[in-house]
């Protein structure tokens, strides 16, 4: 088997949440329990740190993993969903997992002839755990994939949970109310074991409450003592006044990575009363240069100056509340909006809060779940957004590309995919 052969049973053999949505969705833990015990439960042979949230949870386990790995740690990362390549979902200190080890992994599930029919996301997390084991590390930072109760990763006994914020997304299985949800996130918080929560909201707040008290689990709330207590911009860059650890450059620049920052600091304050060394200047380190050290993508990425052109993965109206605010801040002659959605969301809230003036180039991306770019366009017209249908990413990007002056501005977002058909047009070959 060659790793292109192994990739395609992992697409084509297996429940794909990423291509097909719902279907995809199984909620429970059996499965995952049962493929960790045929693999030797390998998340039992390092230290772990558990991230959830509805927004900014990639952010900061990306932040974390390159604080960790400053402070002299081998640090595995797990992720999803990947942009351009499969294995950006499993790191360790930075470096994407070798196809090799894909090849390897995927062979021994095949010979173990396990009939409990996994999702892709249930044996790509075991796949990451035995990478981890293998390459001896000592951390690893594990990214919720949806929810926390019921998600694949919560098989884990983490020294430290987080869950950064609580917003509407995946409600078809999460719930319909911000409880609901809160309630399915806070799923992650274990028996005595910390947990960081990096936004309050008073619908929310006692959920997080009873389930810590229940699992008499110490919680700390990041904004009743906040470490960022003063913000400003540095051309693309966040200049941070910290409590505690100084004034930090942070190389995220999305409007939403000042609280990101406040919620990862406040991470870092409870992993070293457990013991775990991060140096001041490792923490400096790591928001200066976290997409060089932790492979980070598509977080208000700066892809182009003439015209300025930017992609981010927000795709809920938690990210958009962010992302309308700090595209009105832009300065522009014209704004070219590339858009796309997936067909299982309720985009009606979305696409109200998207700018009026813009040029829109209404698009859909390489996965069946893509919403069919002429549905779009016609939702988006009722709400006053104008623009052209595109097959392709690659042709509405294009388009706006043309039509853009030097002096405009080009957007692409409104799905994570269309993100990922984007870069994977636009970057260079092995990036």
């Amino acid at each position: 088997m060659d790793y292109k052969e192994a990739l395609d049973f992992l697409y084509n053999s297996l429940p794909m949440f990423q291509r097909i949505g719902g279907a995809a969705y199984k909620a429970g833990l059996d499965t995952s329990i049962a493929l960790a015990s045929l693999f030797g439960n390998p998340h039992r042979a390092f230290r772990s740190v558990h991230v959830a949230g509805t927004n900014g949870k990639g952010s900061t386990s990306h932040l974390l993993a390159s604080m960790l790995r400053q402070s002299g740690y081998r640090v595995g990362l797990y992720t999803s969903p990947h942009l351009v390549d499969f294995r950006e979902r499993i790191r360790v200190n930075g470096e994407m997992i070798s196809r090799d080890a894909v090849i390897d992994f995927v062979n021994r599930y095949r010979a173990m002839h396990y009939d409990g029919a996994p999702s892709f996301f249930e044996l790509t997390m075991v796949m990451a755990f035995d990478y981890f084991k293998r390459q001896q590390v000592d951390i690893a930072v594990i990214e919720v994939g949806l929810g926390g109760r019921l998600d694949s990763t919560n098989i884990i006994s983490p020294m430290l949970s987080v869950i950064t914020n609580i917003s509407f997304d995946h409600t078809q299985f999460l719930g319909n109310t911000l409880p609901q949800i809160a309630s399915e996130k806070a799923g992650i918080i274990k028996r005595r074991t910390p947990v960081v929560i990096g936004e309050d909201a008073p619908e929310i707040h006692d959920v997080f409450v009873n389930k810590a008290l229940a699992e008499e689990a110490p919680i700390v709330f990041a904004e009743e003592r906040p470490q960022v207590m003063a913000s400003h911009r540095e051309g693309d860059r966040w200049v941070l006044e910290t409590r505690d650890y100084g004034t930090l450059t942070d190389e995220l620049s999305g409007d939403c990575q000042v609280k990101n920052a406040n919620t990862v600091l406040t991470a870092v304050d409870e992993l070293r009363k457990l013991g775990i060394a991060l140096p001041d200047d490792a923490v400096k380190d790591a928001f200066a240069h976290v997409c060089e050290l932790s492979g980070l993508m598509g977080r208000w990425m700066i892809v182009g100056n003439t015209p300025r052109t930017v992609c981010d993965t927000g795709h809920n109206t938690g990210g958009w509340q962010y992302l309308s605010g700090q595209l009105r801040h832009e300065h522009y002659r014209r704004l070219h909006v590339v858009i796309g959605f997936v067909n299982d969301k309720d985009i009606t809230h979305l696409l109200e809060m998207m700018p009026r003036e813009a040029t829109y180039y209404f698009t859909r991306a390489s996965v069946p779940r893509a919403l069919d770019s002429h549905i779009l366009a016609g939702m988006a017209h009722e709400k006053g957004l104008h623009g052209d249908s595109y097959a392709t990413v690659k042709e509405a990007y294009d388009a706006a590309r043309a039509a853009a002056a030097p002096d405009d501005m080009i957007f692409i977002g409104g799905s994570t995919f269309v993100v990922a058909d984007f870069l994977e047009y636009t970057l260079p070959a092995g990036v």
